[in-house]
């Protein structure tokens, strides 16, 4: 995905969600044999690197936005992260491996955008026997005590209204994420043991939906608002809407301050003074695949 003028990649770090230490351990359950490499592809801004720099002797972060590999190396400091590597490189390509010299490869939030018919046969080249392969995903968060509001987000964020923000996903990732990465299939002749843990977020109140819920916390409208600007479509949409800028920012209000204005309509809860600092519990739909080559 080609990268927007628009994004900051300072609010992605700040505003995306942390991963729970029971998916970590679910991860590395799974996991057999040695830990001494592991390389989490689309790194971001490195987040997963330095969880799992914990558990391997050497973890290795790439990214291709050059923007993304500045923030990691930023947030991880090499006196406390010293076994910890971060390189601007695509996914499909990793000449500075040698073969089978994986034993896990990870790729978190970032498995929508690879183009299979050249990472398969990549990671399958540096990955050894018996190592594994681990993606996940997530999709569009749920206000799960607020189903009104949940399904203006809906509205807002699926078809294709070029007024609002569904249009402007980028395909097939969007499609592939929001499936739970279904559409991912590890090739039966070289991976096995795969697994697939899902969850779909319910509206009656925490934990209601169902699966294995792994993403979730407790924001401020205001944190909400933020974190939904840093979407690829918000992006994306932004560039088509130059000349609307946030309230927060000076302006007379974007796509996310109208969105957030109309789900404000419809709850009560939301309408007093000081609306921004409202708490919120939100829930994400995930899907987590976990493979083993052969």
């Amino acid at each position: 995905m080609a990268e927007k003028a628009t994004f900051s990649h300072a609010s992605y770090a700040a505003f995306r969600p942390a991963y729970p230490a029971d998916l970590y351990e679910t991860i590395l359950a799974y996991h057999r044999g040695p830990r001494s490499l592991c390389v989490d592809l689309g790194t971001g801004h490195g987040l997963v690197a330095r969880t799992l720099s914990l558990d391997f002797h050497k973890v290795l972060g790439t990214d291709p936005s050059p923007g993304m590999i500045q923030q990691a190396r930023s947030l991880t400091p090499r006196e406390q992260f010293t076994n910890v590597i971060f390189d601007e490189a695509l996914a499909e390509s990793m000449p500075s491996l040698r073969d089978s010299s994986v034993d896990m490869v990870v790729a978190a939030q970032a498995a929508h955008w690879f183009d299979y018919t050249k990472l398969f046969p990549e990671i399958e080249r540096v990955v050894r026997k018996g190592g594994t392969l681990a993606f996940w995903g997530y999709g569009d968060h749920a206000f799960v005590d607020f189903p009104q509001a949940t399904n203006i987000l809906k509205h807002y964020t699926d078809g294709n209204d070029t007024s609002l923000l569904g249009p402007y996903w980028s395909q097939p990732g969007r499609s592939i994420v929001v499936d739970k990465l279904r559409a991912i299939q590890p090739p039966s002749e070289t991976w096995e043991d795969v697994t697939r843990t899902e969850y779909e977020p319910g509206v009656k109140g925490t934990r209601s939906g169902t699966g294995t819920m792994y993403l979730h916390k407790r924001l401020t409208l205001n944190d909400c608002m933020k974190y939904v600007r840093t979407w690829s479509s918000f992006n994306t949409w932004q560039e088509k809407h130059p000349k609307a800028q946030s309230k927060d920012s000076g302006g007379s209000g974007d796509i996310v301050d109208e969105m957030f204005n109309r789900m404000r309509s419809v709850e009560p809860e939301w309408q007093s003074d000081g609306w921004e600092e409202t708490e919120v519990e939100v829930e994400w739909p995930m899907g987590v695949l976990l493979a083993r080559k052969r």
